[in-house]
């Protein structure tokens, strides 16, 4: 990935992790990004109509987001702002609708949560779609992503992906990797179980790697590709890239119009090429897709 910063920035401290954030961004200039051409979004008046009653009188779209997953969503240096690819493919389709994005840290598991409470307008935060996921919230796809192990350079534990019976292997809690891949390898292992390391950040599950504390990590492919990027040579991928589907914006079950104002706006962003622009500004262009659906069918 292209964002140039040390992992001892990623692997922000627990006290900066935990700050509130808000904050929005354009196609270009984030701290970190590699420079790509800006491409222009003008409104849609048609697909600003759409927009629930909340949001067009505020002029805001709130989103709750785990500002712990680059190159997806991060802070930036000064530990406030929320950038990364998916930051800047939304904040496109906001501009589709005329209106500002604001970006709030919270937990993963949280979440959707508080997308049902009220909390947000919406959640973006690399969400696979999954049918236990679909049963709480509607969900747009947008991106495409799989899951992918990361080790020490060399693999000095000897980490097998199809059988990792006996490590130490670090996942983000509530994660696809945690709740849907873990617990297929960990049948196979009998007395010598998994010892699986779940923590509450991606940033510290990286961190648990470098230092020695994981044998390995699973995580999102585009995740593991900029860890090892940005890890000086000290993270390595490990194995094929398995398990791909599709990322979703998580939005109220009573939102479907909302729903698919917001696809029709990514396909829009998408013919003016500002969605491939966003991509491409964070080196995760292989996840591009253009089947923008509400409520797709799960792959898992």
């Amino acid at each position: 990935m292209n964002v140039r910063m040390k992992l001892g920035v990623i692997a922000t401290s627990v006290a900066a992790l935990a700050l509130s954030a808000c904050g929005s961004s354009s196609l270009s200039g984030e701290t970190g990004a590699s420079t790509a051409p800006s491409v222009s979004v003008s409104q849609n008046v048609d697909l600003a109509s759409k927009l629930p009653e909340s949001i067009k009188s505020a002029g805001v779209i709130n989103i709750g987001v785990d500002s712990s997953y680059a190159p997806s969503e991060f802070l930036a240096a000064d530990g406030k702002t929320v950038q990364g690819f998916d930051v800047d493919v939304f904040n496109a389709v906001a501009a589709k609708f005329g209106v500002k994005t604001e970006w709030h840290t919270a937990d993963f598991g949280s979440i959707i949560n508080g997308v049902n409470g009220k909390k947000y307008d919406m959640g973006i935060s690399s969400f696979s779609i999954t049918p236990e996921r679909l049963k709480q919230v509607n969900m747009v796809s947008y991106f495409n992503a799989g899951t992918q192990w990361a080790t020490a350079k060399g693999n000095p534990k000897g980490v097998d992906p199809d059988n990792a019976c006996g490590k130490n292997i670090a996942v983000q809690s509530n994660t696809t990797q945690e709740m849907t891949f873990i617990p297929p390898l960990q049948k196979k292992c009998g007395s010598n179980k998994i010892n699986v390391l779940s923590l509450k950040d991606q940033s510290q599950a990286t961190a648990a790697v470098v230092s020695g504390k994981a044998d390995a990590m699973l995580a999102d492919s585009p995740v593991v590709a900029y860890a090892v990027k940005q890890s000086g040579g000290k993270l390595e991928a490990l194995g094929d890239i398995y398990g791909a589907a599709p990322y979703g914006y998580v939005l109220p079950k009573d939102e479907t119009e909302f729903a698919q104002a917001i696809v029709e706006a990514l396909k829009e962003i998408d013919k003016d090429g500002a969605y491939k622009a966003a991509l491409e500004k964070w080196g995760v262009e292989q996840g591009a897709i253009s089947d923008f659906a509400v409520n797709p069918k799960p792959t898992s």
